[in-house]
């Protein structure tokens, strides 16, 4: 018994399984796959939105054949009462306007934002095309929700939330 109490350690050798995946092989698939993720970004949005101009109400409004069938975001103040509902065919039309500049909005679909409502002092940007009948033809409607603070000194004014207003809907629809 005396052998069993004398046990000696055995040392364990790192295990060589082969060749594993060398440095420059690891980088090189990461680099691939970041190439292919920025490939199926680039490719999954259209060059248009890329070069989209980006302008206020009023910068357009002044000069409007310069923007007039190419693709351009306009950012400005939602007017008060302006904004209309039609079922049949669905378009939204509203107002927005900046520095004494206005500039009607069509948007021909049935379904905006929530916050898209009148009586909360709202800005939004539109993306789309300025049409020549002197409208804007919008393919996107994005309304900037006033912050928290802003939204408590509304209703401290009596103001309703934005999503409590129901649209008011265009004549002859």
């Amino acid at each position: 018994m005396e052998h069993a109490d004398k046990l000696e350690p055995v040392e364990t050798a790192a295990r060589d399984d082969g060749p594993g995946i060398s440095p420059l092989v690891k980088i090189g698939i990461v680099f691939a796959m970041l190439g292919g993720a920025l490939a199926l970004l680039w490719f999954s949005t259209t060059a248009e939105d890329a070069f989209v101009y980006s302008k206020l109400v009023d910068e357009v409004m002044g000069d409007p054949g310069s923007f007039q069938d190419r693709p351009v975001r306009v950012e400005g103040d939602l007017k008060q009462g302006s904004i209309q509902f039609r079922e049949e065919p669905c378009e939204w039309r509203f107002v927005l306007g900046s520095k004494g500049q206005e500039m009607p909005v069509r948007f021909p679909q049935c379904v905006v934002p929530d916050t898209f409502k009148d009586g909360m002092g709202l800005k939004v940007t539109v993306q789309g095309r300025l049409s020549d009948d002197g409208y804007f033809a919008a393919d996107q409607v994005i309304p900037r929700c006033p912050s928290k603070y802003e939204m408590e000194q509304a209703q401290q004014r009596g103001e309703q939330m934005p999503h409590a207003m129901p649209p008011p809907v265009m004549p002859g629809s």
